[in-house]
């Protein structure tokens, strides 16, 4: 793959303070994944992808596109209170996982159960979507196109027709040759990999425009609290972040704010989640419902990837099931989960605490324990309050200059 070429100022002509000098030495975990981009498509089929990707008529409701979920004016993620999306033939369906921004996409690995990490753990890391199962940007476009409860199409016949429909015959034939609108599965194919040439656009999708990269390249200095908040964040006694959200510069790519593990860390059970009024019902990422492979991995049941810390302060919905809103829910969440568990989780019949409701029993071993979340009863808060506004401080450096705030 090509890389990317982040400007930079001539080391002579960027003298930098102590400080700076100091966060930029940062060490971290990171999965085995090429932070550089794959080649540029090309201009034509980067704008089929772009007029797919606002193209409501794909849908089933003829009003869903792929971008009434992915906002650009939200980092390509949900608009506020639209974490969980209501998708489906009438788009009354709401979905069962919170809609994830699709920036910093451009370098996920392929998925393995057998990664090992900096520090000598052997674990699943990588793949596409909360669970890892899509292999590439194309195949996790097709999934919504569909889903029953996203854009609804009920097979890949179906959004051939719908293509036809919309008037792309031409285009599609002047890059993927004649007659591929006929052939419902040259299709789908062809459209997901528009799709795909549309999200390895760098402005739009990787465009590195934070407060953070202005840090990076020598533009500007963190305040005081911004830079206490990125100790905290690599600090493996107290936020712990970047155990899991690399902190790592890479192949001169400012980092990605992720390894692309997955992991269980228990939480709570969104009760507006449909699917969640069955009591029976779990969601287990990396061991099913949507992925099937690893059904019978038990041991990995409740794992979902740790998303890119970029854009995090203005996401709409946090963890795989949107069940926080606010990051400062989140913060807290790390920080107390297992002091004050009556906090985050609900009572049963006799009074005592459901612990990790949205996990069976029988699964609880598969929670992790890592740092901040291993302080037991009575213990002090690996972070302070004052500790946790800096720590907000510094992720919100990482939104992008052009979003939404």
């Amino acid at each position: 793959m090509l890389s990317i070429t982040v400007p930079t100022l001539p080391r002579a002509a960027r003298p930098r303070p102590v400080r700076a000098l100091v966060l930029l030495c940062l060490v971290a975990t990171a999965a085995a994944a090429d932070p550089r981009p794959a080649p540029a498509a090309d201009p034509a089929l980067q704008t089929l992808g772009r007029q797919l990707f606002f193209d409501g008529r794909l849908s089933a409701s003829g009003r869903q596109s792929c971008a009434t979920c992915h906002d650009p004016r939200y980092a390509y993620g949900p608009r506020p209170g639209e974490g969980l999306a209501k998708g489906g033939p009438h788009l009354d369906r709401l979905g069962s996982r919170a809609v994830p921004s699709l920036r910093y996409l451009q370098a996920v690995p392929d998925f393995t159960l057998t990664h090992r990490f900096t520090d000598g753990d052997i674990g699943p890391a990588g793949g596409y979507t909360w669970d890892g199962r899509a292999r590439s940007i194309g195949e996790q476009a097709r999934l919504p196109l569909l889903d029953p409860d996203e854009m609804a199409n009920r097979s890949a016949a179906e959004v051939a027709r719908r293509l036809n429909a919309a008037g792309y015959r031409t285009s599609f034939e002047a890059i993927f040759g004649p007659g591929v609108l006929g052939n419902p599965d040259r299709a789908l194919a062809a459209a997901t990999e528009a799709l795909a040439a549309f999200q390895r656009t760098p402005a739009e999708f990787y465009p590195y425009s934070s407060r953070y990269d202005a840090f990076l390249r020598g533009e500007l200095e963190l305040t005081d609290a911004e830079a206490h908040g990125v100790e905290l964040f690599k600090d493996p006694k107290k936020g712990n972040c970047a155990s899991c959200h690399a902190v790592l510069t890479r192949a001169g790519v400012p980092p990605v704010f992720t390894d692309y593990d997955l992991l269980n860390i228990g939480v709570p059970r969104n009760p507006r989640i449909p699917a969640n009024a069955d009591p029976a019902h779990f969601d287990l990422g990396l061991c099913g419902p949507k992925r099937t492979d690893l059904a019978a991995e038990r041991r990995y049941c409740g794992f979902f990837r740790a998303p890119s810390m970029r854009n995090t302060a203005i996401r709409a919905a946090y963890f795989h099931n949107g069940v926080y809103t606010t990051l400062d829910e989140v913060m807290h969440f790390y920080v107390e989960r297992d002091l004050y568990p009556e906090k985050y989780y609900p009572r049963a019949a006799d009074g005592t605490v459901r612990k990790f409701d949205d996990l069976p029993p029988e699964l609880v071993a598969n929670i992790d324990h890592d740092a901040p979340m291993d302080r037991p009863p009575g213990a002090e808060p690996a972070l302070s309050d004052a500790e946790i506004a800096d720590l907000m401080a510094f992720l919100k450096t990482l939104t992008d200059a052009d979003v939404a705030r």
